[in-house]
């Protein structure tokens, strides 16, 4: 993987993140942004090192999902099975699949294969049972939906 493609999956990570603690803790964009800057990306938190992201990306992902939150929640949920909501599915799940939604409709320069591939890979990283195949599911399904074609 080429450095800007492990930026930008970095990038991806440190969104689903931002974006949990947003909704976990309701924290003001500014203020969650400013501290993803100064204390996750890049650093090192408990011998763990969080790799260099693609910040400016990283900034879109998480500006741009709480912008469109509306809009991307009603095209998940427009693909939930009968009787799913939002608010029956995992916080960490919802992250992934709202910054992924928030590619598939704003990041046109993003192919749907690419959009899909990392974030079942960001689900890979939080959870080991069926939920990638979920969210790859959920997620090509919005791509077909929102440009006409999937992965």
């Amino acid at each position: 993987m080429n450095k800007r493609a492990q930026s930008r999956s970095a990038a991806r990570l440190a969104a689903v993140q931002a974006l949990y603690q947003h909704e976990m803790e309701g924290t003001p964009v500014a203020q969650l942004i400013h501290e993803f800057h100064q204390h996750r990306i890049g650093a090192v938190i408990e011998d763990a090192a969080y790799a260099e992201a693609d910040v400016p990306f990283f900034d879109d992902i998480v500006k741009g999902t709480l912008a469109r939150r509306e809009e991307i929640d009603a095209a998940i949920t427009a693909r939930l099975a009968s009787g799913w909501t939002m608010e029956r599915l995992d916080r960490t799940m919802k992250a992934i699949l709202r910054a992924g939604t928030y590619e598939l409709l704003a990041r046109g320069d993003v192919p749907v294969g690419a959009v899909v591939s990392e974030y079942v890979d960001v689900a890979k990283a939080f959870f080991v049972g069926r939920e990638s195949g979920f969210a790859n599911g959920l997620l090509d399904a919005i791509g077909k939906d929102v440009r006409g074609t999937g992965t």
